[in-house]
């Protein structure tokens, strides 16, 4: 059986999976699931990790980038068949379904305030963006597929790697769990470094810019939180500090990025 003739069965499969995902994550906050919207469900685990409101607008972009994929998939924006690299697409698209998903299923398990299982879904969750990331990172790409692909798993994966830290966080809230005697101040620092070094690394490893600007994006949505009348009213100057820092490295890490993606594609 011919590549091609695989990949129509696997572009159907993508397609279901992703309005799947896409109309369970509308009905939980339309309906919602189990009469709680997603930010009441996060309301009800208080952290110091938390970002304003107004930063999960994000999924918007990304379902509208994934939407753009997903059609590209199908054959949209193609342009000439031979030009199409369908073992990229291929691959991408089968992790993109399990995730699709994965997505769908931890939107069940948070409505449903089961942390532990959202914990264990949001890993896997990462995982495939991981997978996928570096199938991306292994193909040359046109300038067509780093638009039409990179960009919206490069934005999707930077996101989710912010979410899993506060998923895990949320999880550490509803276990009750001490910090070892620290105050969840210390520990709010602590966890916001290791995320920002967790996140510069991997941005230094994908050389991906958008990546990098989901981040300042993230951390900006927690700066407001903490800075907002309607948050935290500057009550902890030291996590204030601690998001700044991380701002600026993330900053510095983006403009490195920059550069040397500049300086390659003048290379060739």
């Amino acid at each position: 059986m011919k590549k091609k003739n695989v990949y129509i069965p696997l572009k159907l499969i993508a397609v279901v999976t992703f309005i799947i995902m896409v109309t369970v994550n509308a009905l939980s906050a339309l309906l919602p699931l189990n009469g709680l919207t997603p930010g009441e469900v996060s309301d009800s685990f208080p952290n110091l990790f938390a970002p304003a409101g107004i930063t999960f607008s994000i999924w918007g972009l990304i379902y509208l980038l994934l939407t753009v994929y997903t059609l590209y998939l199908l054959g949209l924006f193609q342009g000439k068949e031979n030009h199409v690299n369908v073992d990229l697409l291929r691959k991408t698209g089968i992790v993109f379904s399990i995730s699709s998903l994965i997505n769908a299923a931890w939107i069940f398990s948070w409505h449903y305030k089961i942390i532990p299982l959202s914990m264990v879904l949001m890993v896997f969750l990462l995982i495939c963006l991981i997978d996928i990331s570096v199938i991306i990172d292994k193909q040359g790409l046109s300038p067509k597929e780093k638009l039409l692909i990179r960009l919206p798993f490069a934005v999707y994966f930077g996101w989710i790697t912010v979410a899993t830290i506060a998923n895990a966080t949320v999880l550490l809230v509803s276990l009750g769990w001490s910090g070892f005697g620290l105050s969840e101040v210390i520990w709010t620092i602590i966890i916001l470094a290791i995320g920002a070094l967790i996140c510069v690394a991997t941005l230094l490893r994908f050389k991906s810019t958008a990546y990098g600007l989901v981040l300042v994006w993230a951390y900006t949505g927690i700066l407001i939180k903490h800075t907002s009348t309607s948050g935290f009213s500057s009550q902890y100057p030291g996590i204030i500090i601690a998001i700044s820092i991380c701002l600026v490295l993330f900053t510095a890490a983006i403009v490195y990025v920059w550069m040397k993606n500049r300086a390659q594609n003048e290379a060739t």
